[in-house]
């Protein structure tokens, strides 16, 4: 196992993002800017990836998907999308693991114009090489599981996680993410993956909600005998009341269905009986996926916790702003009202629990996204629920070496989380 000395703890700030931060959307009229996928970038590189210089991992290139631009796939501004592939080898080489990058969406005109000029609207921006850590990692100390499987990272130039279909001329934004989706599967499926003996989908943030709402159709693309499953990390994300009452995140999700044309990409088992905007919230949906689904998330998530639960709209005086930077600071009303959130999180699981198909870890972190930090996904000192940690347990539920159903106590009595700090 790699050692990573001590709890990790990730610093983010406005100045340290350069206009180019994980998420970035209107509310309210003002901008919101915060962490989404930790991406190197952003972030000193021992903070972004957990991982210590010493280990240095293996870096992966950029391909561009060249004939996505016929089949209008294409990112915000028209350039072609693209990923990054390491091929499997030995036991793995025919199996396949798809990471759907996360970061945000972008919901009216003036934050996806924004955003296409940032490596989350367009591949001219894109980093051309990124470290593969974590559930990416092709050593078997840092990823035992998969280490030797064909593992490719589908980077996130759409903004409404892979689902929209539209576009705005006047303002010359493309809104093509199933396009993308179906582009990146069908070039994969020609390099190999139609001969796939095993497959994982998974992604993290807007990339795991992505994972969710495209799990049935990933299943699909392979024969009945091939075993596949899914694996959705930090995309839990709940149609949650915020500090001042409001709905922030629906009113964010409503902006991106209605903008980028996602109604006709949603379940359709879903849309029988609630809004489009109710259906791109997982917890309306995941009871009813037919695909073996996994739950990775922090109870409490530290993306909803400052984007949705108490934005700066909902928190003009700045009572929460400690309390969200540092859950140390936090009141305890505010840790009661964290709490409330927790118990939102697993009733909106308790359904889907019901199935002896899905897995889960709710781990009581202030945290978001593990499956890509090495420090959080497989290293001496990695979150744990009953000793057992989120590689292993990801693992042993995908290859059915055991049943996955873990929920931890409520903060604070994890000792081992890997709690994101914010200055």
């Amino acid at each position: 196992m790699v050692k990573v000395l001590g709890v990790v703890v990730a610093i983010v700030g406005i100045v340290l993002c350069k206009g180019v931060c994980g998420f970035e959307f209107e509310e309210n009229g003002s901008w919101v800017h915060g962490l989404d996928d930790l991406n190197v970038t952003e972030l000193s590189f021992s903070d972004s990836y957990g991982v210590s210089a010493a280990t240095s991992p293996m870096m992966v290139g950029l391909t561009l998907i060249q004939g996505a631009a016929a089949k209008g796939a294409v990112c915000l501004d028209g350039t072609l999308p693209g990923y990054h592939l390491h091929r499997g080898y030995g036991s793995g080489a025919n199996s396949w693991l798809i990471q759907l990058e996360g970061g945000g969406w972008c919901n009216s005109i003036r934050t996806c114009v924004y955003r296409k000029k940032t490596r989350r609207g367009s591949s001219v921006y894109m980093e051309k090489q990124i470290p593969f850590t974590g559930i990416l990692s092709n050593n078997p100390e840092e990823n035992p599981d998969f280490f030797n499987w064909n593992r490719v990272k589908l980077r996130y130039c759409d903004g409404a996680s892979f689902t929209g279909d539209s576009q705005n001329q006047a303002a010359q934004l493309q809104f093509r993410g199933q396009r993308i989706w179906s582009a990146a599967i069908e070039d994969l499926m020609s390099k190999g993956m139609r001969y796939a003996n095993q497959a994982l989908l998974s992604g993290c943030s807007a990339g795991g909600l992505a994972a969710i709402l495209h799990c049935d159709e990933f299943r699909g693309f392979f024969p009945r005998n091939i075993k596949v499953k899914c694996l959705s990390d930090a995309g839990l994300f709940l149609d949650s009341i915020d500090i001042a009452g409001g709905r922030t995140l629906r009113n964010i999700f409503n902006g991106v269905v209605n903008l980028q044309g996602v109604r006709k990409n949603l379940p359709s088992f879903c849309l029988n009986h609630l809004d489009p905007t109710s259906c791109f919230f997982p917890q309306n949906v995941i009871s009813n996926i037919k695909t073996p689904l996994f739950l990775l998330n922090a109870a409490y998530d530290s993306w909803q916790v400052q984007a949705s639960l108490a934005p700066a709209s909902a928190d003009p005086h700045g009572y929460w702003n400690e309390c969200k930077k540092n859950h140390a600071q936090c009141s305890p009303p505010q840790i009661q009202f964290l709490q409330g959130f927790r118990n939102q999180m697993l009733n909106a699981i308790k359904g889907f629990s019901m199935s002896k198909q899905n897995g889960f870890f709710i781990n009581s972190c202030f945290a978001h996204c593990q499956t890509e930090r090495q420090d959080t996904w497989f290293a001496d000192n990695s979150p744990v629920i009953k000793n057992k940690g989120i590689a292993l347990a990801v693992g042993d539920w995908y290859f059915d070496r055991s049943g996955v159903k873990s929920i931890d106590c409520p903060y604070p009595c994890d000792q081992t989380c890997h709690n994101l700090i914010f200055r």
